[in-house]
């Protein structure tokens, strides 16, 4: 059995580098550019506003996950899987328009993916306005003011 090499340090779990973030931002634009123009054919795009919030990109650079979300609607039921559907019939069509903007050694394998944060968000936010949480948020004003006088005397 052999020692390990104390040269080698084990590779923690991180985050992407920032290679990854810098090309997912980069893909991100392209994508968002080449479903703009509206030169995409498939019914259940045309006239349709789609937003792609993250593309996420692997250690390789060669498959990209693309989360997108319908132009102020939510992702939730039916459009989700329409809008995720579409995309990936006319993934080739975007791998080829995204080949002639970027400028790199391959061209990722996309996959689409329906971006829930803006549900979650919601979520959260409609959990914060609820009474019972308004409630105990409600009694915390006056510890802010006394904060306040304590600033004033300085």
């Amino acid at each position: 059995m052999r020692k390990p090499d104390p040269k080698k340090k084990k590779r923690i779990a991180r985050g992407p580098s920032q290679r990854q973030l810098r090309a997912g931002e980069i893909v991100r634009r392209a994508l968002a550019d080449i479903i703009g123009r509206g030169t995409i054919r498939d019914p259940e795009l045309v006239d349709r506003a789609i937003t792609i919030s993250e593309v996420r990109v692997s250690n390789d650079m060669r498959h990209a996950t693309c989360f997108v979300a319908p132009l102020g609607g939510s992702m939730t039921g039916e459009d989700s899987a329409k809008i995720v559907e579409a995309l990936t019939r006319v993934k080739p069509y975007l791998r080829g328009q995204l080949a002639k903007e970027v400028t790199a050694k391959f061209v990722p394998d996309l996959t689409f993916s329906a971006d829930l944060s803006f549900d979650q968000a919601e979520a959260v936010d409609n959990l914060l306005r609820s009474p019972q949480v308004a409630q105990d948020l409600g009694g915390d004003d006056d510890d802010e003011d006394d904060f306040d006088d304590e600033e004033d005397k300085d």
